[in-house]
């Protein structure tokens, strides 16, 4: 590979700023879009790592086995949907909070994160792995399910491996990253939201997977009003 050439300018508008300026008067800017520096700012764990708590399996037609193993939910393999439901007796947020949890692909090609979760007065899935394996987006935006709206994108997922996954819904818009990358950002003023019939059990909030083991760990959420 060739050396690196450096201008004799760039050389000397270094040297300059190393002159002018004090070590550490500049602090890094942070990215609001990611994690706070510490992994437990204001989160409140939903999953203890030990046993279902006040998760609940969801009453699918013909689910695979909820188990814990390790510190990890698993879903089992059904002939389609297998998941879980939050039954805790505090309401869940409506609007500003994150959730967020890390989810892994043990065994099938389909959706391994179907993450149910109210928006206001209404709700959706964040489709992580979908319609075959990669499909990424929300159902449903106006009638159109997460295979077929502007928040459809795509993604190879890798079987064995933990993806962080995490939702922010304020008032206006939803927002999710996959390992601090974006997926989507979808204003939902005057936006038609809601869940397809098929996994309306999941609501208020549940994590499901279609025929497609998976697991599930870290499960937690924040408010953002303070």
């Amino acid at each position: 590979m060739p050396a690196c050439r450096i201008s004799p300018f760039a050389a000397c508008a270094s040297i300059f700023l190393m002159a002018v300026l004090p070590i550490g008067c500049v602090a890094p800017r942070q990215n609001p879009d990611l994690p706070p520096t510490s992994p437990h700012s204001g989160w409140t764990s939903l999953f203890d790592g030990k046993t279902l708590g006040e998760w609940r399996p969801t009453g699918f037609l013909l689910p695979g086995t909820v188990s814990i193993d390790g510190d990890a939910i698993i879903l089992g393999r059904g002939d389609g949907l297998t998941g879980i439901t939050w039954t805790g007796e505090e309401p869940f947020p409506k609007t500003d909070y994150e959730i967020s949890l890390e989810a892994r692909r043990l065994d099938g090609i389909d959706i391994f994160c179907g993450l149910t979760l109210p928006v206001g007065e209404t709700h959706v899935s964040l489709i992580v792995g979908g319609w075959g394996g990669t499909v990424v987006g929300v159902s449903n935006v106006d009638s159109a399910d997460a295979s077929e709206n502007e928040t459809t994108t795509y993604m190879t997922f890798e079987t064995d491996r933990w993806y962080t996954v995490r939702v922010r819904v304020t008032d206006d818009r939803i927002r999710a990253w996959i390992d601090d990358e974006s997926i989507v950002d979808l204003d939902t003023t005057g936006r038609q939201l809601d869940v397809r019939p098929d996994i309306a059990l999941s609501r208020p909030l549940g994590i499901a997977s279609w025929n497609t083991t998976a697991a599930l760990r870290n499960i937690r959420f924040r408010r953002l009003d303070g």
